[in-house]
């Protein structure tokens, strides 16, 4: 047999053999995903049991979601800052940080990532429509977000849009921001951002939904927990709670659950193991 035919023979089998790899590779997949819809449905037959209706279709699942260290950067809260009110002056109060611009308004960042922006009269306004105008503020914010919504009132000609903040697309629960609109003009913009985020040496992955439904389970059936009771779960997605526990605003985001039920959200931090209300 010649060298040439041995090689082919040779190159052929090692495909072969990477194929058959796959094959395994992609078979353990299926059945993980299986075994993983499997062991939903089944604790969903529980909590239905238990009073509580869900349909596995609105659980949205985990992903690569463990816990990160954020950080304050004040040159973010400078960008914020200046896509709203545009070339500020900013004076530092310590854990406090002003920025202001004399004719377009003025800004205040705490250490935890809160920030409140207080924009004058007619100095953006939404002309071009509420949403395009806080879409456009966001790209200029450069901040990540999962989540847009508008709401009306509580007075006439009153707008909000609320977004939630975002890390490599899964949502940053209590990471909230609000744009409010008056008679056609912004006029404050405020909430919490999340910065300097990184890969912390030590902390959790997101559990499994099935231990956080379980979880949330006993919190409804512990008679202490009188916060905790709903009859209905209409959703339940996967992400992060930003927790701050420094004082210059040290902190993490951990992995998390959103349960949302007919007796409003609550929120399953895997790191803590806390459920409180969102």
């Amino acid at each position: 047999m010649s060298g040439s035919r041995i090689k082919t023979i040779a190159i052929a089998a090692l495909v072969l053999i990477n194929v058959l790899f796959l094959t395994v590779i992609i078979m353990d997949a299926v059945a993980d995903a299986r075994s993983e819809r499997e062991a939903l449905e089944n604790v969903c037959a529980v909590l239905r049991a238990g009073g509580i209706m869900i349909n596995p279709d609105d659980v949205r699942g985990g992903g690569d979601i463990r816990t990160m260290r954020t950080a304050r950067v004040p040159e973010v809260e400078e960008v914020i800052a200046g896509a709203i009110l545009g070339q500020t002056v900013m004076a530092d109060q310590g854990m406090i940080l002003l920025f202001e611009n004399n004719e377009r308004g003025v800004a205040q960042f705490a250490s935890a990532g809160d920030f409140e922006i207080r924009v004058y009269e007619g100095v953006i306004t939404n002309a071009s429509g509420t949403v395009r105008t806080v879409q456009g503020l966001i790209r200029d914010m450069r901040l990540e977000i999962a989540d847009l919504s508008i709401s009306f009132g509580p007075e006439e000609g009153m707008e909000t849009v609320t977004v939630v903040g975002a890390y490599r697309g899964a949502s940053i629960f209590n990471s909230m921001i609000e744009f409010v609109f008056s008679a056609g003009s912004l006029h404050t913009v405020g909430g919490r951002y999340v910065a300097g985020i990184e890969p912390a040496e030590d902390g959790v992955e997101i559990s499994s939904v099935s231990t956080a439904l379980l979880g949330f389970l006993a919190a409804v059936w512990d008679e202490g927990r009188e916060d905790v009771m709903c009859t209905e779960i209409s959703g339940v997605e996967a992400g992060y709670r930003h927790r701050v526990f420094g004082p210059f605003g040290e902190g993490v985001i951990d992995p998390a659950w959103l349960i949302t039920t007919d007796n409003g959200a609550f929120i399953i931090d895997d790191a803590t193991g806390e459920i409180f209300r969102s």
